[in-house]
């Protein structure tokens, strides 16, 4: 099976940590979201992968094209860089990876991360994953017919059709019959609000006889802007904090407390401060005096007498509140 990874975006949403970041690559609970990504896959599907493809912009650099094809090599894959020149769509964005639309495929867009206990059926067609969702109108939905199968992809509907809303992970059994159509839409210019689109190319799939089926993650986790990411962060260190054993660390810490779950990498220092919940400190972090919760900071960045919570600093911050000296009245009132 080959792994596709669309990640060329430039991440607006999420500046300005993404000026000198590919949001794929901006850490939650101490991973890269692209690494979490394929990690995840790769432990949930029990698959064999040869090799995993990475679209991304021609600008993204030599940094992050080695990082990505460290990541693969460390699963035991083949990793493959392409390049989408242009923002044209998911349609166009999965095209860019054609030498690796053949055989069994998964795609999946690098700025959603899930939880899931999955197993791909290789005898489906094809397999789009979902999940419920109170307000089904903000999203693409898939409508079933009374055998589970697929009949028909909606694009946020204005009058209730699914509330199983598409999470941007797909299998597909053939891909070099994924890659015809696709192509196609390219070539007959058939375009939704002027981007090609993958939905687009299911539908013709389904109306000559390709059939689609659902299965649902457990839990969907956007990283798309600074909310969301922190919010994810905060699900991840609880969903992994077994698994990853996060409660082990080989930070200094010097008169502090550390309420779990959180993530302090290496070489991180806190001194005379309240740690957490959920927060993760990247490697080289110092923390002094201050008081941090449901928060990511960034790589080598210092924090010193400050009270942080739902931020998110990036790398080499240097970030300081002053200390301030009171003397209020009885009945006083602070705001």
């Amino acid at each position: 099976m080959n792994i596709i990874i669309p990640m060329a975006g430039m991440g607006k949403r999420m500046r300005p940590h993404t000026l000198t970041t590919a949001k794929p690559l901006i850490s939650v609970a101490g991973k890269p979201i692209v690494q979490r990504l394929v990690e995840d896959i790769l432990e949930t599907s029990n698959e064999k992968v040869e090799e995993i493809a990475f679209i991304i912009g021609p600008s993204f650099g030599k940094a992050v094209e080695d990082h990505l094809l460290s990541v693969a090599a460390a699963l035991g894959a083949q990793g493959r860089i392409c390049y989408q020149e242009q923002p044209l769509g998911t349609a166009h964005a999965i095209l860019c990876a054609s030498d690796s639309l053949k055989g069994n495929v998964f795609i999946a867009f690098a700025d959603t991360l899930f939880d899931a206990h999955f197993s791909i059926d290789k005898n489906k067609d094809a397999i789009v994953w979902t999940q419920k969702v109170a307000d089904p109108s903000a999203f693409g939905v898939v409508k079933l017919n009374d055998a589970g199968e697929i009949m028909a992809f909606v694009e946020k509907p204005k009058e209730f059709v699914s509330d199983l809303a598409i999470i941007g992970v797909y299998y597909f059994k053939d891909g070099e019959g994924l890659k015809k159509q696709l192509q196609r839409l390219i070539d007959e210019d058939i375009k939704l609000k002027g981007e090609y689109q993958i939905t687009d190319a299911m539908d013709h799939m389904l109306q000559n006889g390709i059939k689609f089926y659902t299965d649902q993650v457990d839990e969907w986790l956007d990283c798309g802007n600074k909310e969301a990411t922190i919010y994810t962060n905060q699900r991840i260190l609880e969903i992994k904090k077994d698994k990853e054993n996060l409660s082990t660390y080989t930070a200094s810490v010097e008169n502090s407390v550390i309420i779990q779950p959180c993530f302090l990498a290496e070489g991180v220092s806190v001194k005379n401060s309240v740690i957490g919940p959920h927060v993760s400190l990247e490697k080289g972090a110092l923390v002094v005096n201050s008081h941090i919760s449901n928060s990511i900071i960034g790589t080598n960045s210092i924090v010193k007498n400050a009270n942080l919570s739902n931020s998110m600093l990036g790398k080499e911050v240097n970030y300081s509140e002053k200390p301030r000296e009171l003397s209020l009245g009885d009945y006083s009132t602070q705001l």
